[in-house]
């Protein structure tokens, strides 16, 4: 794996805590007690994946060994450091983790990662404004951070500031096109800012990513696809024709076309997942069937 590429994953970990995660971790720990993991080609990668979900299923013991084995071989590495970052994260004050990231930073202001990782825990302690300083810090001197971009958004949005979320993840779509999980939080904060027809062209870009028409019904509808279907469809139900666009994007020309292709999308996924029963004919209840079935997915 690429190190900058490493080292931006291991910026913005979050913890899962959901059962892949575990699994990971249960498979793993059977490499790591026979010493299987030394024959793998990505035997350090390896360990830095198993710590993190150590972590996550709270089996702090494990995690340390990981660490101490990366330590044996990389010693004070920026990869390394910041893997010890949040190991103390996980079980140390939040003051604790920052005076670590402090030091860190004093002793290289370029850590970019270590950077995140402070600003992560200040959102996670409630100062949402020191967050936002640090971020913005950050992204002056590192634009290309796409996912600093993504988690400052993320705080406007908890604050309500929605222009100003969108301003800042229109970055991270410049930084990063091809991703449709951006493209998606862009198009929900756009809905939920009251920009209709721009969450409406939005959310059909995510469907243009997405949705591959000639694969099979059974394949195709992943859950990104599906939550931006249903986005439209919510979307559609808020336009009028007093509906006014604060980015001057123009309504779509058939809404109700597109309203009935989310509909049938919706109803085929319906049908999918309860295993061939028949969607209900009510939209509100199809509506309200996707609110719950489709959640957010997560970020790659």
């Amino acid at each position: 794996m690429d190190f900058t590429i490493a080292l931006q994953k291991l910026a913005s970990y979050r913890p899962r805590k959901n059962p892949t995660y575990k699994k990971a971790f249960a498979d793993g720990l059977l490499l790591l007690n026979n010493d299987a993991w030394k024959r793998r080609p990505d035997s350090w990668e390896f360990l830095e994946s198993l710590a993190l979900a150590a972590l996550d299923s709270e089996r702090y013991d494990a995690s340390d060994r990981c660490i101490k084995h990366l330590v044996d071989k990389f010693g004070d590495s920026p990869r390394v450091e910041v893997l010890s970052g949040i190991r103390i994260e996980a079980t140390e004050k939040p003051e604790t983790a920052l005076e670590y990231y402090n030091k860190l930073l004093e002793s290289d202001p370029t850590n970019a990662a270590a950077w995140r990782r402070k600003a992560y825990v200040l959102r996670t302690m409630g100062k949402l404004d020191k967050s936002v300083e640090e971020l913005s810090s950050l992204l002056d001197t590192f634009y290309n951070e796409v996912d600093g971009w993504v988690e400052l958004a993320e705080i406007y949005y908890l604050c309500s500031q929605y222009n100003y979320a969108l301003q800042a993840l229109s970055h991270a779509l410049l930084l990063a096109p091809q991703n449709p999980f951006y493209v998606l939080e862009f198009a929900e904060i756009a809905h939920t800012s009251g920009d209709i027809p721009l969450a409406i062209r939005t959310f059909l870009m995510v469907v243009d990513m997405t949705d591959d028409e000639a694969a099979p019904t059974t394949s195709y509808q992943t859950d990104i696809t599906l939550r931006a279907w249903y986005g439209v469809k919510l979307s559609l139900r808020r336009l009028t024709s007093e509906t006014r666009s604060p980015s001057q994007t123009a309504p779509p020309n058939n809404p109700e076309l597109i309203g009935k292709l989310a509909t049938e999308r919706l109803r085929q996924a319906y049908e999918q997942r309860a295993k061939g029963t028949s969607a209900p004919e009510s939209e509100d209840d199809l509506l309200e069937w996707a609110s719950t079935a489709l959640k957010p997915p997560p970020r790659t």
